[in-house]
């Protein structure tokens, strides 16, 4: 299992996977807006998204998990 954390405090602002979705490496998965600039998390690996932990509109704290992938 792989989890996906947060480089820096911030909100969820759009989910762009969900459970069971195969992704790619460097595929976008969530895009958090900090310090007013939406950065985009991305997969480092391919695999299956597990389990999403955050909803748009989430505020999230630097190194939370967002996501579990396989």
């Amino acid at each position: 299992m792989t989890e996906i954390k947060a480089p820096m405090p911030g909100t969820i602002i759009e989910v762009l996977v969900e459970p069971g979705q195969r992704v790619a490496e460097n595929q976008e998965l969530l895009i958090l807006e900090s310090m007013k600039m939406e950065n985009p998390i991305c997969a480092r690996d391919p695999g299956t998204v597990q389990e999403l932990r955050v909803k748009p509109g989430k505020k999230v704290l630097a190194q939370q998990v967002l996501l579990v992938m396989q």
